[in-house]
Parts: C-alpha cells; structure tokens; sequence
C-alpha cells in the first residue's frame, strides 16, 4: 500500500494592492486539493481577490488538484481577481498547457516575475 499523506502546508503573504502570495507546500492530490481549494477561497473571500500562488515547494499536482485550481481561479475572476501560477511543477506545467488553461492562469517561472506581470497587468507568463 501507499503512504498517503493528507499534508498540505500553506503560507499567506499580503502584497498590500489586494493581492496575496499563498506559498504551498506538499502534494496537490486528492487528498489535499479540498484544503488548498478551501483556504486560497478564503483569502479571496477576505477581499483579497489577486492570488500568486507559489509551487516551488509541491512535488506533485494531479487532475484533483487542477480542478481545486480552476475553482479558484474562477472564485478570484468572480470578485474581479486574478490567479497566477510561480514555480510549477512540470507535470502541472504540461496539463495547463495541454489544455489551455494558461491562457486564464498565467505561469511564471518565479514569483517576483508573476507579481512585476501582475504589476504591469501584462500576461508575459510561460507557455
């Protein structure tokens, strides 16, 4: 059998302009997307619809937790927001592409380049 963890760390940075960096860490899985999901939810709830979300520090991203993304990314548009994506793993990376999603969620390779894109409200995200 698995280890299966159900262990999802997650840091909140505010930037001041409505927006936030939700650093995460651990595995997006069926297991945890619903925390991922439910917490970034929160912060845009909070008012803080502009989220970075920062994946240098998760090893693995699957279908559950694309869909906890396109749920926020759909949350953050609702109150007039935005969700960009810093430091994705390689397989997200090739399932956002593969489908087209980085057209709405824009990649970056580091977080500061996603908060100057943001900045400049350019989409000078990686394909």
């Amino acid at each position: 059998m698995t280890d299966v963890t159900d262990t999802l760390d997650m840091t909140v940075q505010y930037t001041g302009d409505r927006g936030a960096v939700v650093a995460v860490t651990g595995d997006v899985d069926l297991h945890t997307a619903p925390t991922l999901r439910d917490r970034a939810r929160a912060v845009v709830e909070e008012g803080v619809p502009h989220l970075v979300l920062d994946l240098a520090q998760v090893g693995f991203v699957d279908s559950t937790g694309l869909s906890a993304l396109i749920n926020l990314l759909q949350a953050a548009q609702a109150a007039g927001g935005s969700l960009r994506l810093a430091a994705v793993p390689d397989r997200l990376t090739r399932m956002v592409t593969t489908t087209g999603i980085d057209q709405l969620m824009p990649l970056h390779t580091t977080v500061a380049e996603a908060l100057a894109a943001r900045a400049g409200r350019d989409t000078g995200g990686l394909p």
